[in-house]
């Protein structure tokens, strides 16, 4: 994904926060997606935040520890990189990347969730690649899990870990 740079000055955010705009449309230069969670830099200092609507505006915002730890003031011009986090859409394999598209739910609330569950699930997913049969189930589970609204799979039950540890597919 391309990375974004610009300057732009800083806003107070509320309660001791900063704002930071965005100056362009993240729908347009990433993808569309109903959060953007990003990762980069301002003013060289790591950041991890969430693209948000702030009076009228796009943007992020960061709390009162980070800038009192980087000593950054509203109205002050700032440096920013921003790229997205985690894994995007045009990343994923083929497969899981059609299942996401035909559903439309599923797709949605899965470009919503924090790197953090997509790699969770895609790591689950990537463990069969061996065994196609099992990966087209694991696939069809995740979206019926993500068209539930529900972030994390389930951990397996005892009798699942004692079916596993006994041969059986899982």
């Amino acid at each position: 994904m391309r990375e974004q740079r610009y300057v732009v000055d800083s806003q107070p955010g509320g309660r001791g926060r900063l704002f930071v705009p965005v100056p362009f449309d993240p729908d347009t230069v990433w993808a569309p997606k109903p959060v953007h969670h990003v990762t980069g830099t301002l003013n060289g200092r790591g950041l991890r935040a969430v693209i948000i609507e702030h009076n009228g505006q796009r943007g992020f915002l960061l709390g009162p520890t980070w800038v009192r730890d980087c000593a950054v003031q509203p109205g002050v011009q700032v440096s920013v990189v921003l790229i997205p986090e985690g894994p995007q859409r045009a990343d994923l394999a083929d497969d899981v990347a059609a299942a996401l598209e035909a559903s439309p739910t599923a797709g949605a609330f899965f470009d919503s969730l924090a790197q953090f569950y997509t790699r969770a699930y895609l790591r689950w997913i990537d463990a069969t690649k061996n065994r196609p049969d099992v990966r087209k189930e694991r696939i069809a589970e995740m979206i019926g899990l993500l068209e539930a609204g529900i972030k994390e799979r389930p951990k397996p039950s005892s009798d699942d870990t004692r079916r596993r540890q006994a041969g059986a597919p899982s």
